[in-house]
């Protein structure tokens, strides 16, 4: 594949120009960027912008001389780390179709996505290589290491050759140096495919989300548009989520090296222990989180001190407040490396009662919505416009409606529609025609409303909406946020059995063996008749039922309801 070299004149237009399309983006960061650390897997070694760009090209003139075309499909199986950035970026700017897959995907479900996607190469970390069985993907040309790019399989002499004479052929390629006018990318069009994206999802069906190269540009467009003036480029961000799920693939790496930003990668399993001293280590600009993490924080650290007699005492004197909650914060701002912008959640339902303390003291929090649909974002909000409960308001370039004949008062469907929005899920037909529909609307599967200001609040799943014995809409999103916040709970679950609604809770394994079996359950008896006196007749827990494990959770630390409907 032959690209046209370009001159420094042009680049120099290139750099002052308007974004109007994805690869463009990587280019520009690349080049503006050049000698500024880019990647660097936490704890070890730091690439630059101009190291990226040298394994990106090294990448392609391997696909090149291998036979890759420009739409065929290239896997990509491991945790985060700088390889696997270089691997993803190598392959949409080549004008391939990545198909990045969880790592915490099982071997049988690797191996069904790589047939199905119809993947040539694979690409996986260590551990997925010790797991995965190369007989089960018959139509793979290769595999591919991600730490060093070294082959673990090989059908293919034209790859073979390719990657045994790499550095020669990159030689021979430039033979002086590699420089900024070589890079030069793939010119992709709006609504190309891109990638495509295979989502668990809580109803254990797995569907492959088609997203065009418009749904990765909408996303950092919006993200540099809005929160660039606060994050500069050269600042560090800590790439925590798995890039293989769109919320940390476009918003933590994607935003964050287009805006020219040093990423570090934790490719360990990211433990409590691990991401608390990388905050403190790298001191991140922006925090992108899941509930799960913000929560556990704020519950394990904080809580137990604040909900002291003593602390109860000093919060309720006005003029020792403020000085107490402004201690709090410190501690809290410092946990997160003492640094941050703002720290942003998605992905799931923020506790009330942890957003609530956090707004208390003037954290600066916000709570974003989104869809592997829509690559992911649909609403947002910057934290000092930020509306209690909301998910924000409707991006650039996206649109919101519930349907709903009174969207302020009466959930109804969330439906979203504009440039993020998936071309339809791979191969199947009926599942893209039941949420997209002839007028471009994406319709989500969640319940909310909306208030005048356009703030989305989301009341739950339509899927998980359970129904009271006289018709009576049950939201156990609702119940189950509450029940969360009470002694000894660390998560449960509402299902309905029959007519009557039964919490399976999963108790605190700290404190666990400070109670007999027996005091356990006279707790979660307290907290059942405790939460009722809260609750309308009809959404009232007929008993508390322990669970002894936690629960099952997909990528985005959602429970997977479906494994424990009565």
């Amino acid at each position: 594949m032959c690209r046209k070299q370009i001159t420094f004149a042009q680049i120099f237009e290139f750099c002052a120009m308007e974004i109007n399309s994805f690869n463009q983006y990587i280019q520009r960061a690349i080049i503006q960027n050049w000698n500024a650390d880019a990647l660097t897997d936490y704890q070890g070694q730091t690439l630059q912008f101009h190291d990226v760009a040298r394994k990106i090209e090294k990448v392609h003139i391997m696909f090149e001389n291998c036979g890759i075309q420009e739409g065929e499909k290239i896997a990509i199986c491991g945790r985060n780390s700088a390889n696997w950035a270089i691997t993803f970026l190598a392959t949409l700017t080549y004008g391939a179709v990545a198909v990045p897959i969880l790592h915490e995907f099982n071997a049988e479900q690797i191996h069904n996505i790589v047939n199905h996607s119809e993947s040539r190469l694979l690409f996986v970390g260590d551990y997925i290589a010790k797991e995965i069985s190369p007989n089960e993907m018959p139509h793979l040309e290769g595999i591919v290491n991600i730490p060093d790019f070294s082959l673990m399989l090989s059908r293919s002499e034209k790859l073979t050759y390719a990657r045994e004479n790499l550095n020669y052929m990159f030689g021979q390629k430039y033979p002086k140096a590699f420089l900024k006018e070589h890079v030069a990318y793939h010119k992709d069009s709006p609504d190309e495919l891109a990638l495509i994206n295979y989502t668990s999802g809580t109803t254990g069906f797995s569907k492959g989300v088609m997203l065009p190269y418009r749904g990765l540009w909408g996303n950092v467009d919006f993200c540099i548009n809005r929160l660039g003036k606060y994050v500069k480029s050269g600042e560090p961000m800590l790439d925590i989520l798995p890039m293989a799920h769109m919320y940390g693939l476009s918003i933590e790496f994607l935003f964050g090296f287009c805006n020219g930003c040093h990423l570090f990668f934790l490719n360990r399993l990211p433990s409590p222990t691990l991401i608390a001293q990388a905050f403190t280590d790298i001191k991140p600009a922006l925090v992108i989180s899941v509930p799960l993490i913000i929560e556990k924080i704020i519950r394990k650290k904080v809580f137990p001190i604040i909900q002291s007699n003593r602390m109860r005492l000093l919060l309720s004197m006005p003029v020792v407040s403020k000085k107490v909650k402004d201690k709090i914060y410190e501690q809290v701002y410092n946990a997160f490396g003492g640094r941050a912008y703002e720290v942003i959640v998605g992905g799931a339902a923020l506790s009330k009662e942890v957003e609530e303390f956090l707004l208390s003291i003037g954290f600066p929090i916000t709570v974003g919505y989104g869809a592997t649909e829509c690559s992911p974002l649909i609403s947002y909000r910057d934290w000092h416009e930020f509306a209690a409960g909301s998910c924000g308001k409707a991006i650039d370039n996206m649109e919101v409606c519930i349907a709903s004949n009174d969207p302020r008062h009466v959930p109804g469907e969330i439906l979203a529609r504009g440039v993020n929005v998936m071309l339809g899920y791979y191969k199947n037909e009926k599942a893209t025609k039941d949420v997209l529909d002839e007028n471009g609307w994406y319709h989500t599967g969640d319940l909310g409303t909306m208030d005048a200001d356009g703030n989305i609040y989301i009341r739950g799943r339509i899927k998980n909406m359970l129904l009271g014995a006289n018709g009576q809409n049950i939201y156990p999103e609702e119940i189950e946020d509450r029940l969360n916040s009470m002694p000894m709970v660390s998560e449960s679950l509402v299902i309905q059995e029959g007519e009557k609604l039964v919490a399976l809770v999963y108790p605190d394994q700290d404190e666990l063996i400070n109670f007999s079996p027996k005091e356990l359950e006279d707790i979660m008896e307290t907290n059942r008749h405790e939460m009722n006196e809260h609750l309308p007749a009809y959404s009232r827990l007929s008993a508390i039922r322990l669970h002894n494990e936690e629960f099952a959770k997909t990528p985005k630390k959602s429970i997977k309801r479906y494994l424990y409907q009565a």
